[in-house]
């Protein structure tokens, strides 16, 4: 009779870690990440306005031709 190695790599996961990983994942995909992403974009938001009012808007320097 042959004598079969089986990896502990390939074996499949037991249905407990299975669901923390899912439970996991969905944290991550939408909750975490998603909050993240719009307090970045709203920083920037807020970085750029406060920028503009203490050095004005962009565009040609006032004053025009002369």
């Amino acid at each position: 009779m042959t004598q079969v190695h089986v990896d502990k790599a390939s074996s499949p996961r037991p249905p407990a870690q299975r669901r923390r990983e899912l439970i996991a994942f969905l944290v991550l995909a939408f909750g975490i990440w998603p909050i993240l992403a719009v307090g970045v974009v709203g920083g920037y938001g807020f970085l750029v306005w406060m920028w503009q009012i203490i050095f004005g808007p962009p565009g040609p320097p006032s004053g025009g031709f002369h």
